[in-house]
């Protein structure tokens, strides 16, 4: 993956997103948080889904492939481990305006 290709990636979509939805994000966060990514991801399809806004699905589909890592079917999926208090004062995925 070029850096280059995921950040112009997360600013179509992230264009896109803002013009369609009123939905502001952060690009450089989305390409390096999968997690973020994986929920913006989300959100886009949910949208194209709901309010037929279809154009945002090639972009979320790029996105995906670019930023978020690909599990392998054998492997299995472990929970995050607990975040303690002070780093979930630091998170920055909650604090992004909605």
């Amino acid at each position: 993956m070029s850096q280059n290709d995921a950040f112009a990636a997360a600013a179509h979509l992230h264009v896109l997103l803002r013009r369609k939805t009123g939905r502001v994000t952060d690009t450089e966060w989305m390409v390096s948080n999968p997690e973020y990514a994986r929920a913006i991801v989300s959100y886009a399809r949910e949208r194209a889904s709901e309010d037929g806004h279809d154009e945002l699905l090639p972009l979320a589909d790029r996105l995906e492939s670019l930023v978020i890592p690909v599990r392998k079917v054998d492997a299995p999926v472990s929970a995050p481990a607990p975040l303690a208090p002070a780093a979930l004062n630091a998170r920055y995925v909650g604090r992004l305006r909605g």
